[in-house]
Order: structure tokens, then sequence, then C-alpha cells
């Protein structure tokens, strides 16, 4: 029989690998998606006729019941949110509405209509913040330290509720930084990479930057959205870290990223203050054992890969844009 799955936030970078990973498995898949004027399908153009579509709105609970009801799925991926951290302080109640609070409605939809679907919920490191200890675990205590972070905790802990009351399938996967050429170019690592193209292609003179001593744990979008999948596939809900395990900071970004275009950084990267968050994050590196250990989840592709993979992408689209 069919499995069928509900993926919120299908249009974005990690709705749209895992929409890819689920199809490719024989999954019957449906996508949330909220009524605009111009709908964005870039990331699933390829995919979107293998698509059902169904209408509804994170923050309308009765639009998730019906959205439910019609895919009536066997699992539910909830990525769905206000996802930029830097937006979150210009939109703090908005990125509390959809992020926080639409997780709730998204899990009572399942709870009154499909109480026996799987649940995953796409948590964040962003809900670690100011850390309180190196490497971070499902046992590290949260500090959020953006109204994005905030949220996300929320979110995290509604489904442990939801869990523990409803005796629901329920899990969270506490995803580290992850990247990919269909990564927003609001994100420091696309905003990189594309500048890195662009300054190559002389189509750009200079890339203006924050905190280059920020350290993140980056890993791919497509080998996360396989362990979101591999939660759900266990015999009972858990929550995990999904990261790489290595940190690096901007500034090797930056470098990787300019190096493989031949470009020195230093020769075009401006410190602007307006880019350093009011509170930042300094270091966040996760500790993935218990996701090698339990879901047998393995990294395929690496930081430098991930680097020059996304500048290549960059490259490609704008020399095509240019010889069109």
């Amino acid at each position: 029989m069919t499995k069928k799955a509900l993926v919120t936030g299908i249009t974005g970078q990690d709705g749209s690998y895992l929409a890819e990973l689920l199809l490719s498995k024989g999954y019957k898949v449906y996508g949330l998606r909220r009524r605009t004027s111009v709908p964005i399908m870039e990331n699933i153009e390829h995919i979107k006729n293998e698509i059902e579509f169904v209408d509804g709105d994170l923050l309308d609970q009765g639009s998730l019941i019906n959205a439910v009801r019609t895919a009536n799925p066997d699992e539910v991926y909830n990525l769905a949110a206000q996802s930029f951290v830097g937006t979150s302080w210009d939109q703090p109640v908005l990125t509390g509405q959809s992020t926080g609070i639409g997780v709730t409605n998204m899990l009572e939809a399942v709870r009154l209509t499909k109480p026996e679907a799987r649940f995953y919920q796409a948590s964040s490191s962003e809900m670690f913040g100011k850390v309180v200890e190196t490497p971070q675990k499902e046992t590290t205590p949260f500090y959020p330290r953006s109204p994005y972070g905030v949220a996300k905790v929320y979110g995290h802990w509604i489904t442990v509720n939801y869990r523990e009351s409803y005796d629901m399938y329920a899990c969270s996967g506490i995803l580290f930084n992850h990247e990919s050429p269909r990564r927003g170019v609001e994100f420091v690592t696309r905003k990189v990479t594309d500048a890195a193209a662009r300054i190559k292609l002389g189509l750009q003179n200079e890339l203006r930057m924050g905190n280059l001593d920020a350290k993140r744990d980056w890993g791919f979008a497509g080998d996360y959205v396989k362990a979101m999948w591999l939660m759900l596939q266990q015999d009972t809900p858990d929550d995990f870290v999904i990261s790489t395990g290595e940190t690096h900071t901007v500034e090797e970004l930056v470098e990787i990223a300019f190096g493989h275009v031949g470009l020195s950084w230093r020769d075009y990267v401006v410190v602007d203050p307006k880019f350093v968050r009011p509170a930042e994050v300094d270091l966040l590196l996760g500790d993935c054992t218990k996701a090698k250990e339990k879901l047998g989840w393995k990294l395929e592709v690496d930081f430098e890969q991930l680097v020059t993979m996304m500048v290549e992408s960059d490259l490609r689209k704008y020399s095509s844009s240019n010889n069109a």
C-alpha cells in the first residue's frame, strides 16, 4: 500500500529535498500551500507535477484540519516557519505565531483528524543560542538568543507535550545549520556564494558582512532530510540532534567560496556593523552520536564540497542568464 506524506513548507529548501526523497521511495506526497498571488515554485519546479497541493496556512486551524483530512497522511513533516533569524527581530510577533503557535495548530489538526499519523517537527540548533555546553546534544539546555530561537523552543516543547499527553508519534529533529544551492540569498552561506559568483563574473564589486568570527556547524540539506525520514521509521518516537560535529567560521566560508573562483576574499569583503545581530550566537557545534547510532544516519557531503557546490550553482545561474 502506498504511503502518504503531508509536507508543510514544501517549496522551501528542506521541503524540496524531502519531497524528492519521499517520491523516490514511492510515497504519495501532499504539499501544504498558502494561497498567494504568485506561488513560489522554483525549488520544486522539476517535481511539482508529482506533488498534490492542498491549501492551508499554519495560522488557520480550520484550513489545517481540512488539509490533513484531504491528505489522510501516514506521515506529517512540519517544516513551514518564518525561518530567517535576522527577520525575527523585525517581525517577532509573526515569528512567534508561525514558528511557535503554528506548530500547535498543526499538531492539533493531526490529533483531531489523523492521530495515528507520525509527526515530524523541524526544531533548530538556534534553540541552544548562548550555549551552556559544547558540543550540544539532545540533553543540552536551551538558551535562545533570537525571537526565532525562542519560537522554535516553544515548537519543540509543544511537540514533546503532545507526544506525552496524547501518546502521539511526534518527534523533533534538532537540525544544525544545513545549506544547499536552494538556500535563500538572505542566509549567510548563500549570500557569500552568490556574491563570489557575481564578483567573479563582474556583476558585483563587494560583499558586506557582519561577524566573520561566528562559528557554525554547517551541513548539506540533502543529507539532513534523510535523517527526518529515518526518525519517522523508528519503533518509538524520539528527538535527535542532526549535525556534522565540525565547526567552521564565517571567514572560512568566505575564504573557500572566493578561493574556488580564484579570488582573494580580503579584496572584496567589507565588515559592516549593520549586519551584526542584536544578540549574537557565537558557537554552535552539534553532537550527532545518537542519530548515527540509533538511526544509522551518516553524512555524505563535507563542508568544502558543500560550499563549492553552492558556488558552482550560482556561477551556472548567472552565466546562463548573461548568455540568455
